[in-house]
Parts: C-alpha cells; sequence; structure tokens
C-alpha cells in the first residue's frame, strides 16, 4: 500500500469512542483499518512508507462551511492558511457575492463590490477571470488547487446579473431568469445557494423572491445558506425569518455565521437555540455554523444603509461626495441604526481597519475610525476597499452555540488586508486547542463530529467526513496535547502549532509542519437529482 499511519489516535469524526489503530491508504482512499493493532498480536499493514503516528490524532481532514478563498485558492497556489489548519475541504461562494455566474458587466461590478473580502479589484491582474459559469469557475479550480473546495451560487451575484442595482421587487421575467441562473448553476456542480441579506444588492430582494430560488434549490437537493438581514437588533425575527421562508419552499437551511452580536443580544444565545430546536423538532433541515472569536469582519461600505449603494458602487461614491448625501447616511448609521449595520447605531469605537486596497492608506491600519468624517473620507480615498474588524461579539454567546447539535464550524475567513481577523488562519486548532484542551467546553471526539461529518453530512457528501474504509484519504495528524492557534489580532497571519501533516487525496499538502508543493485539491461537485 502506499501509506500506513501506525499506532494513531483514530478520533472517526462519528463522535464515538477514540481508538488505537493502524490506518492504511492507498490510491487517495482508506483501504484499511486495524484496531489495537499492537496489542492484538495480529499482522499490521504494509506500505511503501510507515508513519509512526504515536501521540497523534487521526481525523478527516477539517471542512470549513463558511469561507472566502473564492480567488486566494487561484491566486496563492500555498494557501498555507487553511492547509496547514487541517481543512481539505472549503466551501466558496458565501454571502450571496462570489464570480459565477456573471457577464463582463456583473463581474466587473463583482469584482469592485468584494474586493476587501477577495482583492480582485478591477486592474488586478493576479487572477484571470477565464470563466464566466459556475461550471466554468469549477474547471478553474480543477487545474489544482491547495485543498478541495465546493461552491454556492451567490444570489446577490445572480440579481446582479438578471437586473443590476435596482431596489425594487423583481418582474416575472426578472425572476424567471433568476430562477434559471441558479438552476444552471446546481446543474453544473454548486452544492445549494447563499445569500448576503445586509449586502446589496442581494438583500433588495423580498421574502416571496428568495422563496421562489429556494424552490429551484430544494428540487435540486441543494441547501440554503444565508448570511440573513441581522446579527443585531432584531436577530431572532431575522432568524425566524429564514427557517419560515424555507419552511415554506421545502428548502434545507444551514445558517451562516450564526451568532447574536451587539449590546442588544448580551447573553441571548439560549432565545436563539430555543428558537432552533423548536424548528428542527418540527421536522427542518437545518444546521449552523460559527467560528470561536467574538469580533465580525466585513467591509466597510457593508455598514451604509442599503439605499445608499442602490445603482452600484459608482453610484455609491457619488452618494458619499455630495454634502447632503452623506450627512443623510450620518444620519442612519449614528442616529437611526442603519439596514447595513445591523439596525444598530454604530459604534465608531468598535471599528479597527484591517486593511485597504490603496497602498497610500496602509497608515491607517490597526486604527479605531475616530467618527463619520473619517468613515467617509477612508471609503471615498480608498474607493470601497477597506476591510474592517467590528468587536461587538459576546463570549458567552459564542461557547453556547458551539455547543449546539447542529453546529459545525466556518472560519468566515477573509484573507485580504494587512491585517486580517485572525479566524482566517486559525479557526480549526482554536476550536481544538482552546475549546476543547483549556477550556473543556466541547469534548475532542464531539468537536472533531463538528468539524468533519456534520459538515460532511450537511454537503451530502457519501465519501468524506468520517475515518472509515473507502472514504477519500483527506486527513490530518494532530497533537491533541499542543495543537493551537498561532494567529493572533496582533500577528494575524501566524500559522498553527501541532498538526504536523495533512493529507488532500492521500496526498501530503502539510509534511512534518510544512507546505509541500502537492496541489491535490479538486472542485467537490455534487451531481443533483431534480
Amino acid at each position: 500500500m502506499d501509506l500506513v499511519f501506525r499506532d494513531a489516535e483514530v478520533v472517526d469524526g462519528g463522535g464515538g469512542d477514540s481508538y488505537r489503530a493502524d490506518v492504511a491508504v492507498e490510491g487517495g482512499r482508506i483501504v484499511s483499518i486495524v484496531k489495537e493493532a499492537a496489542a492484538a498480536g495480529c499482522q499490521r499493514p504494509t506500505a511503501r512508507r510507515v508513519l509512526d503516528a504515536e501521540g497523534l490524532v487521526l481525523a478527516p481532514g477539517f471542512i470549513d462551511m463558511h469561507a472566502h478563498s473564492d480567488l486566494a485558492l487561484l491566486r496563492d497556489p500555498d494557501h498555507s492558511a487553511k492547509a496547514a489548519q487541517g481543512v481539505t475541504l472549503e466551501v466558496l461562494g458565501q454571502d450571496g457575492l462570489s464570480y459565477a455566474p456573471v457577464d463582463d458587466r456583473t463581474l466587473a461590478e463583482v469584482r469592485r463590490t468584494i474586493a476587501g473580502w477577495n482583492g480582485g479589484a478591477p486592474g488586478d491582474t493576479t487572477v484571470d477571470f477565464d470563466w464566466r459559469t459556475v461550471g466554468e469557475y469549477l474547471d478553474r479550480l480543477d487545474r489544482g488547487i491547495a485543498v478541495n473546495a465546493a461552491y454556492l451560487v451567490p444570489q446577490g451575484t445572480v440579481r446582479m446579473h438578471a437586473m443590476g442595482w435596482e431596489n425594487r421587487p423583481a418582474t416575472a421575467a426578472e425572476l424567471d431568469r433568476m430562477r434559471r441562473l441558479v438552476a444552471e448553476g446546481l446543474e453544473q456542480g454548486a452544492v445549494g445557494l447563499s445569500s448576503g441579506l445586509t449586502y446589496t444588492p442581494g438583500m433588495y430582494a423580498p421574502d416571496s423572491e428568495l422563496t421562489e430560488l429556494c424552490r429551484v434549490v430544494a428540487e435540486y437537493g441543494g441547501y440554503y445558506c444565508p448570511h440573513h438581514r441581522s446579527y443585531g437588533a432584531g436577530a431572532l425575527r431575522a432568524y425566524e425569518e429564514m427557517v419560515a421562508l424555507t419552511r415554506e419552499a421545502g428548502c434545507a437551511l444551514h445558517l451562516a455565521h450564526a451568532t447574536m452580536n451587539f449590546g442588544v443580544n448580551e447573553g441571548r444565545a439560549p432565545e436563539l437555540l430555543a428558537l432552533l430546536d423548536a424548528a428542527l423538532d418540527a421536522g427542518a433541515d437545518l444546521s449552523l455554523d460559527t467560528y470561536p472569536y467574538t469580533p465580525g469582519s466585513t467591509t466597510l461600505l457593508a455598514l451604509l444603509p442599503s439605499w445608499a449603494s442602490e445603482g452600484g458602487p459608482e453610484a455609491a461614491l457619488a452618494r458619499l461626495r455630495d454634502g447632503a448625501t452623506a450627512e443623510r447616511i450620518r444620519h442612519h448609521l449614528e442616529e437611526l441604526g442603519s439596514d447595513g449595520c445591523h439596525g444598530v447605531p454604530v459604534d465608531w469605537a468598535t471599528i479597527e481597519v484591517s486593511g485597504v486596497t490603496d497602498p497610500a492608506l496602509t497608515g491607517l491600519v490597526g486604527r479605531r475610525l475616530d467618527g463619520w468624517a473619517s468613515a467617509r473620507r477612508l471609503l471615498v480615498e480608498d474607493r470601497l476597499g477597506t476591510t474592517i474588524l467590528q468587536h461587538v461579539g459576546h463570549e458567552e454567546n459564542v461557547r453556547t452555540i458551539m455547543r449546539h447539535r447542529v453546529h459545525t464550524g466556518g472560519s468566515d475567513g477573509i484573507l485580504q488586508g494587512l491585517k486580517p481577523h485572525p479566524r482566517a488562519y486559525g479557526t480549526f486548532p482554536e476550536y481544538l486547542g482552546r475549546y476543547v484542551r483549556e477550556l473543556g467546553v466541547l469534548s475532542l471526539e464531539e468537536c472533531v463530529a463538528h468539524l468533519t461529518s456534520r459538515p460532511a453530512a450537511r454537503l451530502r457528501l457519501p465519501d468524506r467526513g468520517l475515518v472509515r474504509e473507502g472514504y477519500v484519504a483527506d486527513l490530518v495528524l494532530f497533537d491533541p496535547a499542543t495543537v493551537a492557534s498561532g494567529a493572533t489580532y496582533e500577528n494575524p497571519r501566524a500559522l498553527p502549532v501541532g498538526i504536523p501533516h495533512v493529507l488532500v487525496d492521500g496526498r501530503f499538502v502539510i509534511e512534518d509542519g510544512r507546505r509541500t508543493d502537492v496541489l491535490a485539491g479538486r472542485s467537490v461537485r455534487r451531481t443533483p437529482a431534480r
């Protein structure tokens, strides 16, 4: 055989007790598991390479249910940000905004809109945007990437493609066009549909429109993954809205970064979980993901009221330059609570600049904004490309939600900017080191299940997410006594410790703690049955 891990402590992803075993890999698959081989005195599997895994946990590779590596996987073949964490599969196309399906106009507008998330602004030549459809984008990933990737059809991009940036209900013809775009994406291999309902133009869609698109997703056996309309004021209503909408459409629901943020929600996680438990008990097909940190991260543009971005990026810049309109924006932000800021009046002291697209503005990275005047100036000078950290979360809520029976892990990792959120480089070892070993919030077996088999079940992948004979050999080996996130707010790109080996499709992408040159990742497509 190709490889044997000898005397590994197997945490197989199913949530049951760990066990000691020899695990053999051949042709990218797990072909043999011999439990307690040394103690049993039985014949042990042999291979061209035998790796002594004494003292190491062998687990399925981690699945990042909420990733923003849509361009990073193409731009940076190394991609140690995720590979070094033990991530072997990322779900892209999040928050309703990504790069397929598009036409030339839509692609230019998307590139401008989410440059703060991914780079790739117009004029950036580090990625060749040689695709337009979902299938073509997945084909591009199939040329070879660091880790595997699945894709969600982004509803905001679909709306932009069908009807531009207009804040109104879709016509019958426009809705038919959106349905076709979603169906085509699912037929080409996407696993579901995402929305960003505090991001324009996706947030302009009424529930009736979203329900119709979710009906299409349900026909293909996919799931709906919304960044819903509020994580602040009215957060529980926003969660209820998504549960009701998907129930009406008969569609599976996965709640993105399911947090309860801002002062209005401190200590209210049990109310959210009660709402979700009631839906589950009534038969809902529902799951969620979170990251183990309290701050959020997004673009500075995203905080503005939705009307300020109607018409697209250039229209938003024109409004910011106009004194009277800028004052109206300030009034919504600071006094009323804009829909972009989750209905909560912005507290500028919580807003930290994490990245800029204009190198001349680099000196502002790491600083807190001191008011609307500085925020407005930065938006204009950086042409809407500024990324921020928003320090508005609550540790008690984070711990409570991660214990839930349908919880999975998602980094929401934005890799762009000089000072990104450490979740991009640290989410999975942070779960294992801090919340398992140090705090005991989860047992090791529970936590691994949250990060492996549960997301694989949501993605309906029949041969991933468990250490089982016949399964794909996407595997991670880590030291449970030392695994930890190296990333901090001061040094957010530091790599984790205690994860010596990571395999994608049976090939080492991390070996002895170092990134190899292997590009074993490919698109993970579902073959839908209507």
